[in-house]
């Protein structure tokens, strides 16, 4: 199959790397913030400049840590990123100059066999241009002068990447999936099952990914608030036979929104959210040893409010004390705080054993097709006339509410919209009970079911 190339971003904390990184793939993608550190887990993105296509590789700022520290596993993500891209950009802030971390980077990149390409950034103004001539002494080709924020220096930048993009057959590429933020459209046909994890911080969302996907892909570890930015990962899982395509995205934990006021977590937390935006079924993944809390039913709430299939996911089962009366506590907390839907499924896995896993990805193409499932007309109506007729609808007032017929508008959430007179009328328990049929007897079992009421026109009014 052929690919586009793959350039990795890479230098030490806070250069501009997320910058440019937003600047070639034409959206507000990775998080930004003036302290270093904000990028940790490496991002990818369809990168393109004057007409080259290539995939983009945002990476975590290399500092010199030992592996074990947090600062340490994601400069071991960054080494990968390098080595398995087709060329790297060496990143350096012009007016700082070259500092000592700077030429520790451009010594190991020397030893490595990816093609590097140095860009001296910020370098607009007389201090960027000393940074600019300091930039020679890393023993690189001429180094290329940008303004990642200002898209000063683009030109040179695509005069350095095309011999190496241009190797790559692009115009024969296969299309690469859509990149995060994408508008879905309804009528177009299902591609890759976009699946989002989501839950509070430090319940296993990372390494549930990288044991579904068999590497070492996200940043891990025992501290809580690790993952910054939703990071979207290709996936191919394998069942009797057959491959199904999916995207993962991994997400930023979402405490109680009393307890964020650090300005990076907030965007953490808006861009766990359009993952959501953006995913097709969401995973709720719950920390088993610590049970059912506050804050995953308001997270629940969210995804279902915007009309996406939910999961909900015990994870690490292995060491859940008591796990037949957590689940069925689970169970019963679930019916009781999300009403609004019946028969959302509860799952033990274990991110760390890999139990489950297989269980929660046929359970998610499963509530996938119920989530896209469109009912004929006619069926959709046999069923409503029965249901009405079974319950008629109140007479508030003594005026009688006449409900006529029904039909399904989309899908991706189900929505259905009920023709009648003074359907304004008709109390909520009503469409409850409509609802809770069209699950029971149409298939809409665990996923939000949207119905709205319309009042036909009389033409005798006026």
């Amino acid at each position: 199959m052929s690919r586009f190339a793959t350039i990795a971003i890479v230098g030490r904390p806070n250069v501009g790397k997320s910058t440019l990184f937003n600047r070639l793939v034409g959206k507000r993608l990775a998080l930004v913030d003036d302290q270093p550190g904000v990028t940790r887990d490496r991002r990818e993105g369809d990168g393109e400049l004057l007409g080259l296509k290539f995939t983009i590789v945002d990476t975590a700022g290399f500092e010199d840590y030992d592996a074990a520290t947090l600062p340490g596993r994601m400069r071991v993500q960054t080494e990968k990123a390098v080595r398995e891209a087709d060329a790297a950009l060496f990143m350096i802030d012009g007016r700082a100059g070259v500092t000592p971390l700077d030429e520790e980077i451009a010594r190991w990149l020397r030893s490595e066999d990816t093609p590097i390409i140095l860009l001296v950034n910020k370098a607009e103004g007389k201090q960027g241009e000393n940074g600019l001539m300091e930039s020679y002494s890393l023993g690189f080709d001429n180094p290329i002068a940008l303004s990642a924020e200002h898209g000063e220096g683009v030109v040179d930048l695509f005069d350095a990447l095309r011999p190496i993009v241009e190797g790559f057959d692009a115009a024969e590429a296969e299309a690469l999936p859509p990149i995060e933020g994408e508008e879905d459209d309804e009528d177009a046909p299902l591609g890759p099952m976009k699946l989002a994890i989501v839950g509070r911080p430090n319940a296993g969302k990372s390494t549930l990914i990288n044991r579904m996907i068999g590497e070492d892909r996200l940043i891990t570890g025992p501290e809580a608030g690790i993952t910054r930015d939703s990071i979207r990962v290709d996936w191919q899982w394998e069942k009797d036979g057959e491959v199904h395509e999916i995207q993962l995205f991994d997400t930023a934990g979402m405490r109680k929104r009393a307890k964020v006021v650090d300005k990076l977590e907030k965007l953490s937390v808006a861009d766990a959210l359009h993952a959501v935006d953006f995913a097709e079924v969401v995973v709720l993944l719950l920390d088993a040893t610590k049970g059912l809390e506050a804050q995953d039913l308001r997270i629940a709430d969210k995804v279902l409010q915007e009309g996406r299939a939910l999961i909900v996911a015990l994870n690490k089962w292995d060491i859940a004390e008591d796990p037949s009366s957590l689940f069925n506590g689970v169970r019963t907390a679930l019916d009781d705080g999300l009403s609004q839907v019946k028969g959302v499924p509860v799952l033990s896995i274990s991110g760390a054993t890999g139990k489950g896993i297989d269980t929660l990805v046929r359970v998610a193409f499963e509530q996938r097709e119920i989530w896209t499932n469109r009912v004929s007309t006619a069926r959709l109506n046999r069923w409503f006339e029965g249901a009405v007729t079974a319950n008629p609808p109140p007479a508030p007032g003594g005026k009688r509410i006449k409900l006529r017929y029904i039909t399904q508008a989309r899908t991706r959430p189900p929505t259905f919209v009920v023709f009648g007179s003074r359907t304004d009328a008709l109390p909520g328990s009503y469409e409850r009970y409509l609802v809770n049929g069209m699950r029971k007897e149409l298939g809409f079992q665990g996923v939000p079911v949207r119905l709205n009421f319309r009042n036909s026109r009389n033409p005798y009014d006026e």
